[in-house]
């Protein structure tokens, strides 16, 4: 069995993944913002998941989770699920931590990064941003095209040692979808609940929806955009994407 890490798992689509993945007899590791936002997991730690407390938001908080889990014993994967719809976190959160969990941990061969449809809609206008979130900068649609082109590019220079696969949820009935949403919400969290498990599943570099690949937006492929992407983020954090 895999030890597996979900951002955001408080609760939508995050809580699911992680209570099917426990379900499973995988060694998960749960993740809330903030110490009230922990108390929802308290029944998932009584069933032996692992907990990590960080407001993704704040650089030092997100910094400090990766080097205590580095501290700790191996993750063999990871699913990027924590994100903001707006304000100035959208950025720091949807594009900037994934980075920087992917970046320094050491172990993950497997990491799938949430993105959106809306990510079509989206921008990668990387002068514009402000990666600190001291303001806003960035649409949501921007921050899921970003973190589609990261997964892209981290698949692209990491294959075959790593894994990484941007997915799609769809428009599912969680606390940022809302109520009128007309997705089915078992399936927005199962495709990437088999991109961390299934053994058999080698596929890289995908964009998927609902268990199946889909094409992304053209310059998530693009590798110019890819390293654009990547060199941007190194600068904004000092922290350099390392070569295996």
């Amino acid at each position: 069995m895999a030890r597996i890490l979900v951002t955001g798992s408080a609760d939508g689509l995050g809580r699911a993944t992680a209570d099917t993945l426990l379900a499973q007899g995988h060694d998960v590791i749960v993740h809330a913002r903030n110490a009230d936002r922990a108390k929802t997991l308290i029944d998932f730690v009584d069933r032996g998941a692992a907990l990590i407390i960080a407001d993704l938001s704040k650089r030092r908080e997100a910094l400090d989770a990766v080097h205590g889990l580095n501290d700790v014993e191996a993750v063999d994967a990871v699913i990027h699920n924590a994100g903001v719809y707006s304000g100035a976190a959208v950025i720091p959160v949807n594009v900037v931590a994934p980075y920087l969990f992917t970046a320094l941990l050491r172990t993950p061969t497997r990491h799938v990064y949430l993105s959106s449809g809306m990510h079509r809609g989206g921008h990668a206008d990387l002068g514009r941003l402000d990666w600190d979130g001291e303001r806003p900068s960035g649409s949501y649609s921007d921050s899921k095209l970003l973190v589609t082109t990261l997964a892209l590019g981290v698949a692209r220079r990491w294959a075959p040692a790593v894994l990484a696969n941007a997915v799609d949820p769809g428009w599912v009935p969680t606390k940022m979808g809302g109520a009128g949403a007309t997705d089915d919400f078992d399936l927005g969290h199962q495709t990437q609940e088999r991109l961390v498990t299934d053994q058999g599943l080698t596929v890289t570099g995908g964009y998927w929806f609902h268990g199946q690949q889909q094409q992304p937006h053209p310059s998530s492929q693009d590798p110019k955009v890819q390293d654009q992407l990547l060199a941007a983020l190194a600068g904004a954090t000092g922290i350099e994407l390392p070569r295996r």
